[in-house]
Order: structure tokens, then sequence, then C-alpha cells
């Protein structure tokens, strides 16, 4: 009787804090998605340049870095907001550029698309009852064709390998969705900042992508 209760009693915590869990990771990414858009707009509002390849990785990396590293303290959502901020910084510069081109229509599209991956991801995540686990696999894998693929477009400036790229972006990032979504329900994912900024990666790197292939097929 006392194993039953004690069985209970922990399959219910830990179902307390998997829903605890879910809830800070959705309301820490709906926070970091408004402050970055809100960088974005002050960023398009001031025509700033973009910061160009090397701030980008440098800061991308090394804000990254920093907020894995803090993630179990209160300086973790510091660096969180440096580091969705800073992403903020580099969208704005690039919507301009379609603004600026006649192309906005094609943000918007792109934003519409971001969208509807990530709810559609999430929901599947949520409501599925198969195991996702084994995207891990496949993730790997095909991070490491996507390391080759941008190394391989330095040199070779080839439209076509950047709309594989970009294509292989979007079905990574959509992965990465299902994968950190379920594994936050089924316990294997923990600390709600690496789960917010993994999601929010994701759908950066969806909006990006979404916005690279719509504007080569419309130019």
């Amino acid at each position: 009787m006392n194993n039953m209760y004690t069985r209970t009693s922990t399959q219910q915590q830990s179902a307390l804090q998997t829903n605890k869990v879910l809830r800070n990771t959705y309301a820490l990414l709906a926070i970091t998605l408004i402050w970055s858009a809100m960088v974005a707009g002050v960023t398009m509002a001031l025509n700033l340049p973009s910061p160009g390849i090397i701030i980008m990785l440098v800061g991308f990396y090394g804000l990254l870095f920093l907020t894995e590293k803090n993630r179990n303290n209160g300086m973790g959502l510091v660096f969180t907001f440096l580091f969705t901020g800073f992403l903020g910084y580099t969208v704005g510069p690039l919507i301009n550029m379609y603004v600026g081109a006649g192309m906005g229509d094609i943000v918007l599209t792109a934003l519409g698309g971001t969208g509807l991956a990530f709810i559609g991801a999430s929901a599947y995540a949520l409501t599925t009852k198969r195991d996702l686990s084994m995207l891990g696999g496949l993730m790997l894998s095909l991070f490491v064709v996507l390391i080759v693929g941008m190394i391989a477009s330095i040199f070779l400036h080839s439209t076509v390998l950047h709309l594989v790229l970009s294509s292989l972006f979007i079905i990574f990032s959509t992965l990465a969705i299902l994968y950190t979504t379920q594994g936050i329900i089924r316990g294997g994912e923990t600390n709600y900042i690496s789960a917010t900024i993994t999601l929010f990666v994701s759908i950066y790197n969806i909006f990006i992508s979404l916005l690279s292939i719509l504007g080569i097929t419309r130019d």
C-alpha cells in the first residue's frame, strides 16, 4: 500500500514538474519573440547595418555558449534576452532589404509559414503517442550535412545549393521543435531556458530559410 502511494505521489510530482517546464518554456518563448521583434523593429526604423558574418558568428555562438553555461542561474535569463535580442538585430537589416526591393509580401508570407510550421510541429509533438527520440540520430546526420554544405557554399556560389541548404535548415529546425517539445513532455528536457533557446533558434532558422527560398524563387 505504501509502495503504491509512493509511486502515485512520484508520478504526480513528475507531471507537475513537466507542466511547469512546459509552461515556463512557452511563456519565455513568447516574451523573447516579442522582445526580438521589438529589437528588429528599432533596427529597421534606424536603418542600422547588418552586423556582418564575423560579428554574426561570434555573437551567435558566444551568447549561445554563455546562455547554456548559465542556464541554471539567474544570469541565464539575462543572456537569453541578450541572445534573442541580438538575433532580432540581425533580422532588421534583412527585412529592410526585402522591403526596399519591393518584396514586403515575402516577409509576411515567411512569417505566416514560420508560424504554421511551429504550431503544426508543436501540436503534433504534444498529442502524438509515437516516440520521437529516434529523431536525434536523424538530426545529427542532417547537422553534419548542413555543416559540409555551408563550407561548400563558401567556395561554390550556387543558387541550387543555397536552396537545398535552406530547405534542409527548415527540415532540421522542424525536427528540433518536435524533438524538444516531446522531450519536455516526457521529462527528457528539464531546463526551460535550454528548451526556449532551442525552440527560438528553430523558429529563427525557419523564418530566415523561408525568406531565402521565397526571395530566390521571386528573383
